[in-house]
């Protein structure tokens, strides 16, 4: 957004200098991106006479000039059709940069005749597009500075520019008016009442307008126009094409310069129609699909259906809100103009924008919302000047729709500023403050302008307190502890278990991945997923198409991109969400690790060896019991199909609760993934374990017996099919108060026992409690453990 400093006086009468107001316009979050001063190129330009001119010896058009200076008399030749005795110039003199030729002059030989310096034109000093003669002072000194000359005689030449970014919650600051506003509420200056017009139409216009019942919802909510005939148009006047040209736009003629005009000043994009050009009524719609119209930049533009559009019997004439067709755009031809003023949806704004691509001020306004409460007004305000700079005869003014109702009002807490912001601000400032900013207060009750369509809650007027108070104020103050001592955990059970794990996965060697959540169908297919439950509108790339529903496809797919890069040997982990289906409680939580290679660089003595499934089960139980889950746990068959049939195993609390899985990947995933292996895992869910019965900011104490541990052998010949585990959770089943562990330390194949029979050792050691074990006590516990074995596997005692 740009603007001239004049161009802001007309609305906020202040002495403020450039600097002042441009620290303010950043300090009020209008950051300003930079101040461009057309005084600074012409400050070396000084004024001069030509005190005789004559024809060039060798030139027809070239004339040598003597011409007195601030330095005394020099020579210029100057191929102007003007340069003649007894003007006043603008001299350039050796040395100086010219900017609309951007050279840096020297003494030269035009056609063998010495020439110091030049006589500048106004399109050489950047100043208009005028170059058919150099620039005639009525009046100056030698020797006095141009820029001076200007500022006394023409300052608008030299008015200083100011570029604003505007962030999409500021629609307001697209308007001058709107800058001004917040520079009078910091106290820069007061407000400038609005200009204002009433216009009454002498006769009835002749063109009706109309909204289709498809475009009123969420597409145009009011349209409103009139028809001034007897309109005489051509150039606008300087000093409208002036303030255009210093903001970058080029005067195009009165009409439309005037809805430039308002498109600037007060963020109110207008539309000018040959109303000669127009046949019938003009009608507010939906497009078909198909259509075609070429637009003011004289592109043919193809509309998609929905797009709203306004058409009259040719067709169509204009993209409603973005641009205006070419058919009836106005021309120095036109006596008869049509004026439009319309409040348009901006999300349809901005789709049918991008859709045809079309970047232009009335789109960037429309979708960022204007004031709809101006509306009627901003169609009398173009009238009367398009009337004072045409002339021509106003009609009635015609309606399709209603200008939408945005008002509303919150209750101003004054003190929520220090709870909010922890600044302190006067309640009557505080109040002031809104009422200039356009606030109406009753009593506690702020309403909203309709100009601020970003202020949605009671916390937005604080924040409009506290920015134009300035946040720079703010001091760094520690927080009042509530009450003494240790304060509430802040973490969640589950963050706190994710931190934990994490710095236990890095101190087992793992490295950390971050890897994307969305993955392509055929890696999640591998890890049952892939399915349109989990397929994403909109992905980034086809290798980001489903939402991933285990860690290993991202953990594996880091894995292969590291390999194709010579590392072979590789622990990652990463801990994050995962997605089972599309609803929210298909969303769960896992820790997953993945060990690949072998377990260290090779060695002579042949240390290092290949990773493998007891590798993936002693990191799994160590992250798991670093995170509060029970030491007792069962390993149990039937994972899931991505992991090796006979080399993996379930952590579990009985067989509907698991906490964890590890092993080997299956050879088909690992070959599908292109990773190289041997490559083993384990992923764990965290939610799954138990949450403590008591929550304590302390560990419990530690639970020691001082009573002597029994250690007991015991050998079971069984079926070659049972499984060891088996027999394990039936030992420990015995006695679960007494027995604190079982291990196995042997197992025997063949020889005197048989075909398909096999003998199991097992180690089970009793912990006492509160009395020394008996002999009596042993054989007790003794018994129960050969009885439960032998029913839960068919086994028997070996002798």
């Amino acid at each position: 957004m740009k603007f001239t400093l004049s161009w802001l006086k007309e609305h906020l009468d202040t002495t403020a200098s450039v600097d002042e107001i441009t620290e303010a316009l950043t300090d009020l979050g209008l950051e300003v991106e930079g101040v461009e001063d057309p005084a600074a190129r012409l400050k070396g330009f000084t004024l001069a006479k030509v005190v005789h001119a004559e024809q060039h010896p060798d030139a027809d058009r070239l004339r040598v000039c003597r011409v007195q200076t601030d330095e005394g008399e020099k020579q210029i030749v100057c191929g102007a059709p003007n340069a003649r005795e007894g003007i006043t110039v603008v001299l350039c003199k050796p040395g100086d940069y010219v900017p609309g030729i951007d050279v840096t002059l020297s003494v030269g030989n035009i056609r063998g005749v010495e020439s110091h310096g030049m006589m500048a034109s106004e399109r050489e000093l950047e100043l208009s597009d005028e170059h058919n003669g150099i620039i005639e002072l009525p009046s100056g000194e030698v020797g006095d500075l141009f820029v001076d000359w200007l500022a006394a005689n023409d300052p608008a030449k030299v008015d200083p520019v100011i570029e604003i970014a505007i962030t999409p919650n500021r629609p307001d600051a697209l308007g001058v008016r709107g800058i001004a506003l917040d520079l009078a509420a910091r106290g820069l200056g007061t407000m400038k009442p609005a200009k204002t017009a009433e216009i009454q139409g002498s006769y009835p216009c002749p063109q009706n307008v109309v909204i289709d019942e498809s475009a009123a919802k969420d597409g145009c909510e009011v349209f409103a126009g009139r028809l001034i005939k007897g309109v005489k148009n051509g150039p606008s006047p300087e000093w409208l094409q002036t303030k255009l040209r210093a903001i970058g736009l080029r005067p195009i003629s009165a009409l439309v310069d005037v809805t430039n005009f308002f498109t600037y000043d007060r963020n109110r994009p207008l539309h000018v129609f040959d109303a000669d050009k127009v046949k019938g009524d003009l009608r507010v719609h939906r497009a078909e699909g198909g259509e075609s119209f070429t637009g003011l930049d004289e592109k043919v533009y193809t509309l998609a259906p929905g797009m709203v559009v306004i058409s009259d019997d040719n067709g169509v004439e204009s993209v409603g809100g973005i641009m205006g067709g070419l058919d009836t755009g106005c021309t120095n031809e036109t006596v008869n103009v049509f004026l439009e003023a319309a409040v348009w949806d901006n999300v349809q704004i901005a789709t049918t924008g991008r859709g045809l691509k079309i970047n232009s001020d009335a789109r960037y306004r429309n979708e960022r919302g204007i004031d709809p409460a101006y509306n009627m007004q901003a169609l009398d305000d173009a009238t009367q000047m398009i009337l004072d700079l045409c002339g021509g005869e106003p009609s009635e003014v015609v309606v399709a729709g209603t200008v939408p109702d945005v008002s509303r009002a919150y209750r101003l807490d004054t003190d929520r500023v220090q709870s909010l912001v922890g600044m302190d601000i006067p309640a009557e400032t505080q109040r002031a403050t809104l009422t200039v900013l356009g606030f109406v207060m009753e009593g506690d009750m702020a309403h909203v302008p309709s100009w601020r369509p970003d202020v949605l809650g009671e916390a937005d007027l604080v924040e409009e307190v506290a920015r134009i108070a300035s946040l720079t104020k703010l001091e760094g103050k520690p927080m009042a502890r509530a009450q003494a001592g240790v304060p509430q955990p802040i973490l969640s059970p589950m963050q706190k278990r994710e931190q934990i794990a994490r710095r236990t996965a890095a101190a087992l060697g793992y490295n950390e991945c971050v890897t994307y959540s969305f993955v392509d169908a055929k890696s999640a297919a591998l890890f049952s997923g892939g399915t349109d439950a989990t397929m994403l509108a909109n992905p980034i790339s086809s290798e980001m198409s489903h939402m991933r529903p285990d860690l290993l496809a991202g953990l594996l797919q880091a894995a292969a991109r590291n390999q194709a890069r010579g590392f072979n040997d590789m622990a990652l982990f990463e801990h994050g969400p995962v997605w089972a289906g599309g609803e929210p409680e298909d969303q769960g939580l896992q820790i997953a690790g993945l060990l690949v290679g072998r377990t260290g660089p090779k060695d002579v003595h042949g240390a290092a060896r290949a990773v493998d499934v007891f590798d993936a089960k002693a990191d799994a139980e160590a992250v798991l019991s670093a995170i509060g889950a029970p030491a007792k746990v069962q390993i149990l068959r039937d994972g899931a199909d991505w992991w090796h049939p006979g080399r993996h195993g379930r952590i579990c609390l009985g067989p509907k609760k698991m906490l964890a899985v590890f092993g080997e990947l299956h050879p088909k995933v690992l070959r599908e993934m292109d990773v190289k292996g041997p490559a083993v895992a384990f992923t764990i869910w965290p939610a799954e374990i138990p949450l403590p019965r008591s929550a304590s900011p302390t560990r419990p104490a530690l639970a020691i017996s001082d009573l002597q541990a029994v250690e007991r052998d015991f050998a079971f010949v069984v079926d070659a099919r049972v499984e060891a585990l088996t027999l394990v959770n039936a030992a420990a089943g015995a006695d679960k108060g007494l027995i604190e562990s079982v291990r196995v330390f042997d197992e025997f194949v063949g020889g005197s026992l048989g075909e398909g029979r096999k003998s199991i050792a097992i180690t089970v050691r009793l912990q006492p409690q509160d009395a020394t074990l008996k002999e009596k006590d042993i054989e007790a516990v003794a018994a129960k453990i050969v009885e439960k074995v032998s029913k839960a596997t068919g086994g028997e005692l070996r002798g």
